[in-house]
């Protein structure tokens, strides 16, 4: 589903999704107002959602998403590189971000993903952004609930999986990094996440930030 207040933007968004092949856009919103009922119709595996919209922002319309009963999967859309809704988004459960730039393979690619359930955050802003998101320290009413291990309860091997996704790999590009099985990447990924009590692969990446397995400092 597609929600979005320009027409052009969303016209673009589902020739480049629609001519995937594996991918159906089965609903189509310009009103964040809207966004949750026509979702609650719908039943798409995954919202592509605005963050800036008319009537609503996209904060709202995801805060509305995430109290349906089956909430679909959203990846938000931004226009800026570094933003404060995009933290917001994450502290929402959106399974990440896209830049309104991004190209037309690496959009089908990431909707592959957050459909899948791997969550995503493009790699030119992941680490700007997941950084100073891990770096606030939420007031405890609105914080979420935070993966609470430590980076001495992984292995050297789950540990150095983490940082890689923490750079924005997807499991086939650890896969090949490491020169092993995507299966393997998989395996370790979610020991690795049991162990520190992630809930999703963001929450990992935030994880990774807060607790040292990732530089403190921009490149």
């Amino acid at each position: 589903m597609l929600a979005d207040d320009e027409d052009l933007v969303r016209s673009g968004l589902r020739m480049i999704l629609s001519s995937a092949g594996d991918i159906e856009v089965v609903a189509e919103c310009d009103d964040g107002l809207l966004v949750a009922d026509l979702a609650r119709q719908h039943r798409p595996h995954v919202v592509l959602l605005d963050v800036r919209m008319r009537s609503a922002d996209g904060l709202v319309a995801l805060r509305r998403l995430r109290t349906l009963p089956e909430p679909p999967r959203v990846a938000m859309l931004t226009t800026f590189d570094v933003d404060e809704y995009v933290s917001e988004a994450l502290r929402l459960g959106a399974s990440g971000f896209l830049l309104k730039d991004t190209e037309p393979d690496d959009l089908v690619d990431a909707i592959r993903r957050v459909a899948a359930g791997q969550g995503l955050v493009d790699q030119s802003v992941t680490r700007r952004v997941i950084r100073e998101f891990a770096r606030r320290r939420p007031a405890a009413a609105s914080a979420p609930r935070p993966a609470a291990g430590t980076a001495d309860a992984l292995t050297a091997r789950e540990a150095e999986i983490v940082k890689l996704l923490a750079q924005g790999m997807s499991n086939a590009e650890i896969a090949a990094a490491l020169v092993v099985e995507v299966s393997t990447v998989k395996s370790h990924l979610s020991r690795a996440m049991s162990k520190i009590g992630a809930r999703d692969r963001v929450q990992t990446v935030i994880w990774a930030y807060r607790n040292g397995l990732m530089p403190a400092d921009p490149d």
